[in-house]
């Protein structure tokens, strides 16, 4: 009688939601009377509604060891164990309902949801050996929705979505799961994986080891352990051989370091972003273009990537691609530097464009007034059109655009303030010279001060002498 007087207590504190006095009541009615199933049945109902499943599964179980035929007990063991992510135990509970009595709909439908994890489980396995990550973490949402307690299934979309570099998902599930049982290895070892793909490295080492720890034959935190150890030394070396300005070394070095974890994004994306600076060291700029290239294919918000790229860029004169680098770097971080870097690079472009009369007089950037004299000299007689009045149409043109060129080139380049102006890059337009409008003759004659008509006459075969009329 006391026993019962617990249980309807324990009832009506059920009724009214307060889970916790009513598991305190039917505590008393099993301390009380301990052989009587429907206690413990009625204590697992309380337990499963406070999500405290594993201790609902023993009270359940012990239910139906003191009663074989207690029904409500079967079902609530069947529920405790899909809760807990074990579909086929659950699923021999519901069947054994169903033997007890073959019309209960609701172990019908519970052996449905049984079933239908176990398919997810499936499926999430093949697609896990595929990579198809996400794919894993669907099912192991949907799974989720009927076994809600199950830190397997939590564990295994945490793993994914880490792999998939969606960190901080998977870190909140570790942490709850940690949270609920720090002890756990796969939850530590998640933790450590998250840690290791952000390029913590050393805080992901603590956490592999502290699940190694707990599960010593834990195969993914050993393998994860070995690999953060491995890239962290391979990568600290190369620093090392860098700084000391052993490039080769640091070259192979950081090969090495690239071909121990290719799923390792951001780890990964810096060891080429440091190949390529090494590249540009050794002035190998194409190589180091490629692999500033590839780090940004890896991380797309690295900007040390970009800005290295944009330099080698400048180094080999592709400057539409430099002010590309530059311009997303600019938008990203909006710096007075990255400012004048992008319109450093804009003005290079823009003198790209243009006709560069330093080549086109044969000088240097850096040549003297008498040096682009010389040139002009020498460039000009071997270009004028009556030197080639004997040759073809097609090669009378030619010779005729590229001395009107050499007369443009030394018109800028021998005065000093159109020429500053050219150096700096700025429109020659601006000061009202328009390079369409002069006469490469009268440039020609007054730099060699003829009265008016000149010809070229053969003295011999294929030697010309210049002559004034």
């Amino acid at each position: 009688r006391e026993a019962e007087a617990f249980k309807e207590q324990g009832n009506a504190y059920y009724a009214k939601k307060d889970y916790n006095e009513a598991y305190n009541y039917y505590t008393k009615a099993i301390d009380t009377c301990p052989n009587n199933a429907s206690y413990y049945g009625n204590r697992a109902a309380t337990l499963m509604m406070l999500g405290r499943f594993r201790e609902a599964l023993e009270d359940a179980q012990q239910s139906v060891r003191l009663d074989d035929s207690f029904v409500r007990g079967h079902l609530r063991e069947g529920k405790c164990h899909l809760s807990l992510g074990n579909a086929m135990a659950a699923s021999r509970c519901f069947q054994r309902v169903l033997e007890l009595d073959h019309k209960n709909t609701q172990a019908q439908q519970e052996l449905k949801n049984a079933t239908t994890v176990l398919e997810y489980e499936k499926i999430a396995e093949v697609d896990f050996e595929k990579r198809d990550f996400r794919k894993v973490v669907f099912c192991m949402d949907r799974a989720l929705e009927f076994a809600p307690a199950c830190h397997r299934f939590k564990i295994l979309k945490a793993e994914c979505l880490a792999l998939l570099g969606r960190y901080p998902e998977a870190q909140s599930v570790a942490s709850d799961i940690l949270r609920m049982d720090s002890t756990n290895a796969d939850a530590l070892y998640v933790r450590g994986l998250c840690l290791y793909y952000e390029d913590c490295i050393e805080k992901a080492v603590q956490f592999f080891v502290q699940a190694l720890r707990m599960a010593p034959d834990h195969e993914k935190a050993c393998l994860a352990c070995r690999n953060a150890k491995a890239l962290k030394a391979k990568k600290e070396d190369g620093n090392k051989a860098f700084k000391k300005g052993n490039y080769k070394l640091a070259y192979e070095l950081y090969t090495e370091a690239l071909g121990i974890d290719p799923n390792n994004i951001k780890t990964n994306a810096k060891l080429y972003c440091n190949r390529g600076t090494v590249n540009s060291k050794l002035r190998k700029l194409e190589e180091a273009i490629d692999d500033c290239t590839n780090a940004v294919k890896l991380d797309d918000t690295y900007i040390k990537a970009y800005l290295r790229r944009a330099q080698c860029y400048m180094d080999t004169e592709q400057y539409e691609d430099a002010v590309r680098d530059y311009e997303k770097v600019y938008q990203t971080e909006k710096t007075k530097e990255h400012k004048q870097l992008l319109k450093n690079a804009q003005v290079e472009l823009k003198r790209s464009k243009r006709k560069d009369y330093y080549k086109i007089l044969g000088v240097d950037k850096n040549a003297s007034e008498d040096e682009i004299k010389k040139a002009y000299r020498k460039r000009a007689l071997m270009h004028h059109p009556d030197r080639h009045s004997g040759a073809s149409a097609e090669v009378q043109k030619e010779e005729e655009k590229k001395f009107k060129e050499v007369g443009e080139a030394f018109t800028i380049l021998s005065d000093p303030k159109k020429k500053a102006r050219y150096d700096s890059g700025q429109d020659l337009e601006e000061d009202g010279l328009n390079m369409g409008d002069f006469d490469a003759n009268n440039i020609f004659k007054a730099f060699f001060g003829g009265p008016g008509g000149f010809s070229f006459e053969a003295s011999g075969p294929g030697n010309f002498f210049f002559q004034f009329g």
